[in-house]
């Protein structure tokens, strides 16, 4: 804990899903199985991408990086959350308390990046089709990605580092399941002015550029979609390709601006149901979604399963 004032407060309560001890072993047995499910349905779309030659394509590549950030989101917050229900003990450490705000953080900001990408990938494909192939190359792909790698890992280490220049001197009660920026300036006794700019100058644009890049992307489709012709089925596959996405995008930035735009102070239920959505729910959806509205991935992972089904019958 070398940086700046030291801190007296060696681990944190977290108050989340305590104040409900009646439904502990419910919460357990719920997010066990939602996060399994997660687990599951994301490592199945990464496998199916990279073992199947007809999705090396722009898309399935960022899907594939989608669900190789959801299971760090997810597993992020959820691990911590279920050992702490099934010991019975609301508590994290003070470096875990760090750790977990690090890759919650960058996990997070990475999921919102790539949506944005993925937004351009499908503007490019309805809108500029003819220059598709030769505009979203591999190398272009690569660094999109790693661009945003790069990006999200530098805000979440700036706001890792600038948190741990804070004193906890009181107990620390975050009213939260997991250690976020917020819930965290509020038990700290030391000045916080300079989180809360840098939330604002570093954070805000995190936030608000790749919801901006999906907007302009989308009203840019839209247009396209509704100048092409009726008949033919071109405006039904344009929409189909995009609706998984949309469905998505609005449910992860819908949750996400509920809590960071409209916190809510006397109903803060409201912001852990909103967390779990984002946190828990969405990363568990996102194979469903994207799987159940797109041929490609359904023969895809009947591949994997027919392989798996196939060799379990040699042995």
């Amino acid at each position: 804990m070398g940086y700046g004032n030291q801190t007296s407060v060696s681990e944190f309560f977290l108050r989340g899903l305590s104040q409900w001890p009646e439904h502990q072993h419910l919460f357990f047995g719920l997010f066990l199985c939602m996060y399994l499910v997660t687990m599951a349905g994301n490592v199945l779309i990464f496998l199916a991408i990279i073992s199947e030659a007809h999705l090396h394509t722009p898309m399935y590549f960022f899907l594939a990086t989608l669900s190789f950030a959801d299971i760090g989101l997810s597993s992020s917050t959820v691990l911590k959350m279920l050992h702490n229900l099934h010991m019975q003990l609301h508590t994290i450490s003070y470096t875990g308390c760090l750790t977990q705000l690090y890759f919650f953080l960058s996990f997070g900001d990475m999921d919102s990046f790539l949506l944005a990408v993925m937004a351009y990938d499908r503007y490019m494909a309805i809108c500029h089709p003819l220059h598709y192939t030769t505009a979203m190359s591999p190398q272009l792909c690569v660094l999109l990605v790693s661009v945003c790698w790069v990006i999200t890992n530098l805000h979440a280490l700036l706001h890792t580092l600038l948190m741990a220049k804070l004193s906890f001197c009181v107990v620390g009660e975050i009213p939260h399941f997991f250690c976020d920026i917020s819930p965290l300036l509020k038990v700290s006794c030391s000045s916080t002015h300079l989180n809360e700019l840098m939330v604002f100058v570093a954070g805000g644009p995190v936030m608000t550029v790749p919801f901006l890049c999906i907007l302009v992307s989308y009203i840019c489709i839209v247009s396209a979609i509704l100048r092409m012709p009726s008949s033919g089925g071109g405006r039904r596959k344009a929409f189909s390709t995009c609706g998984s996405h949309l469905s998505v995008v609005c449910m992860f930035y819908g949750t996400i601006f509920s809590v960071y735009l409209c916190p809510s102070s006397t109903f803060p239920t409201k912001d852990i149901v909103a967390s779990v959505v984002y946190t828990v729910v969405t990363p568990m959806l996102n194979p469903f979604i994207y799987s159940l509205r797109n041929q490609d991935m359904k023969v895809a992972l009947g591949s994997i399963f027919r392989g798996k089904i196939f060799a379990s019958q040699l042995h």
